[in-house]
């Protein structure tokens, strides 16, 4: 018994490719904003203002994950033998999460201020549908056969073409299905996330940090098992994405704790100011749209 690999992860319309990752990446998107708009509704913020503000976090996300993955692995795409031009090409993966996570947060954060938004609220409100499209995205990992981990014997081990299987391991057939771990992992820690929501109101970024805390703990040990090549392999004898995840952990629970003691409760307010205008007018077209439930 073993998960077999696909054997192609881009499919051709005529002269357009359509690739399997991207697929993946846009599935999880959608998702995100789908809940999150339900969310923030539900807290208080107006219909359409999720939709609009991916406007500016998708390409911030995209970007940073990208420059995460290129600064972190270079040797990947500049140097001897290498081409440059290569590190544009997102399609072929290699989109580093906390590098999406901090620049998505920074087109996030300046739409929000274009439209009078309170931040912490916001992440709170996008928080948990985050976590599903991270686990949506990693299935763009098994159609390139890419990120798994250890080799392994067990029932569910993952078959990988020889093509795709590093040098040192071409005589093994089966490796951890790392994808599925994390995905598995992630879509876990969304039910945890909004029951932890739903039973204590969070609010004031504490959904945003327990996001952060559940989701580094799954992705500590599942980044130990991995064995694709990166540069920084041996950090103080962890992965950088290790130590990464220990860091953020510590970092989002000390905000947790500060948060829970300096503004106990969740916002009633989530605006700096009221919207203009045109804003308000917007808003006034989406009013027929259901509110959902304010921890779904």
């Amino acid at each position: 018994m073993s998960i077999p690999s696909p054997s192609e992860g881009v499919w051709h319309i005529g002269p357009v490719p359509i690739r399997a990752y991207a697929l993946c990446i846009i599935a999880g998107i959608v998702f995100a904003i789908w809940l999150g708009e339900r969310r923030w509704v539900a807290r208080g913020g107006r219909p359409g203002e999720v939709s609009d503000l991916a406007i500016w976090a998708v390409p911030f996300g995209l970007i940073g994950g990208r420059l995460y993955h290129v600064i972190t692995d270079w040797h990947l795409y500049f140097g001897e033998g290498q081409d440059p031009i290569t590190a544009l090409y997102v399609w072929r993966g290699g989109l580093g999460i906390w590098g999406a996570v901090a620049l998505g947060i920074v087109g996030i954060w300046i739409g929000a201020r274009l439209r009078g938004i309170k931040l912490l609220p916001l992440l709170d409100a996008l928080a948990p549908g985050v976590l599903v499209a991270q686990a949506l995205g990693r299935w763009g990992n098994w159609f390139n056969q890419e990120l798994y981990g250890r080799p392994t014997d067990l029932p569910w081990g993952l078959e990988i073409d020889v093509a795709h299987r590093p040098a040192q391991y071409l005589d093994v057939a089966t490796f951890h299905p790392t994808f599925l771990y994390e995905c598995l992992w992630n879509l876990a820690a969304f039910g945890v996330l909004i029951w932890l929501d739903r039973r204590f109101r969070l609010g004031h970024g504490r959904v945003a940090a327990l996001y952060v805390m559940l989701y580094t703990a799954g992705r500590g040990w599942i980044e130990n098992l991995r064995i694709d090549d990166v540069q920084m392999d041996d950090v103080l004898g962890l992965r950088l994405n290790v130590w990464t995840s220990i860091v953020l952990f510590v970092a989002a629970a000390l905000f947790f704790l500060w948060s829970a003691r300096r503004h106990p409760g969740r916002e009633e307010i989530v605006r700096t100011r009221e919207p203009d205008a045109d804003e308000a007018d917007e808003a006034k077209q989406s009013e027929d749209q259901p509110t959902g439930d304010p921890t779904a």
